[in-house]
């Protein structure tokens, strides 16, 4: 295999919390807004680089946010944690999997068990749903493993006290609903030239880096840039917000394109 240094293509599927911006019913300036910035459908990037593509996470929004960004192909999904906002959009994997055949997902062992739960009729072996998609699940721990030829490499991370996946990609790493991480497992965040990051809102949360958490974190990892992501219309409107972060470190939004 050549493990040559790739050129990594990321889009930002959706940048936002887990009831999205704007939030149903409420009449909150952020949500009433009308910069395209801020409307942000639940968080998921897609990555590619060479011939292939891959998502983290299969939102709410899926099959919306595949049609907006006109992607035809998909080679794997890579979960963090089992959430509805991070996993609602599973069933819409059928189109690609009629293409592939199986497909290809990665997930620790409790996200597999609640998707094995949640989505029986996709699991069963005895009375599988005809047009059901087909996945074959690869479990991952700590360990890097290669995909495509690129090292993915998996990083526990916690929500509140639940430990989910983030995912380092080369040298991109992108970490969801997170609140705290381990030494240990912050040395595999060393020299990135791209870390993508929650920041849900200005005041604390129980379960999710507030902004300052955030932006502590970003300058303890020292990436080159960093960008944030599943954010609340409580982070405030992204034109002003953006004007107030180091130069390094850019608000998210959906549809925005990176290349590393």
């Amino acid at each position: 295999m050549n493990f040559n240094k790739k050129q990594l293509h990321i889009t930002f599927l959706g940048t936002g919390t887990s009831q999205g911006v704007p939030m149903i019913a409420s009449n909150h300036p952020v949500c009433l807004s009308r910069d395209i910035r801020d409307k942000r459908l639940r968080s998921s990037i897609l990555i590619s680089w060479d011939a292939v593509s891959y998502t983290v996470d299969c939102s709410l929004d899926f099959r919306q946010q595949m049609l907006r960004e006109n992607v035809h192909s998909l080679n794997g999904v890579f979960f963090t944690h089992e959430h509805a906002d991070h996993i609602g959009g599973f069933d819409d994997l059928r189109p690609f999997c009629y293409q592939i055949g199986e497909m290809p997902i990665y997930l620790n062992q409790r996200t597999l068990k609640s998707l094995e739960k949640r989505f029986e009729y996709i699991f069963s072996k005895e009375n599988k749903y005809p047009g059901a998609p087909s996945v074959l699940p690869n479990i991952v721990d700590k360990t890097s493993f290669y995909v495509a030829d690129l090292k993915v490499t998996p990083i526990e991370v916690f929500h509140g006290n639940m430990p989910i996946t983030a995912y380092r990609f080369g040298d991109v790493a992108y970490l969801t609903d997170v609140k705290s991480i381990s030494d240990i497992e912050k040395l595999k965040l060393q020299n990135l030239e791209v870390l993508i990051v929650n920041a849900l809102r200005i005041d604390e949360h129980p379960t999710h880096f507030n902004l300052q958490e955030a932006l502590d974190f970003v300058a303890k990892v020292k990436p080159k840039k960093a960008y944030l992501t599943h954010i609340s219309h409580k982070l405030g409107f992204h034109k002003e917000v953006s004007k107030n972060l180091p130069d390094n470190v850019f608000l998210g939004y959906d549809g925005l394109k990176i290349t590393v």
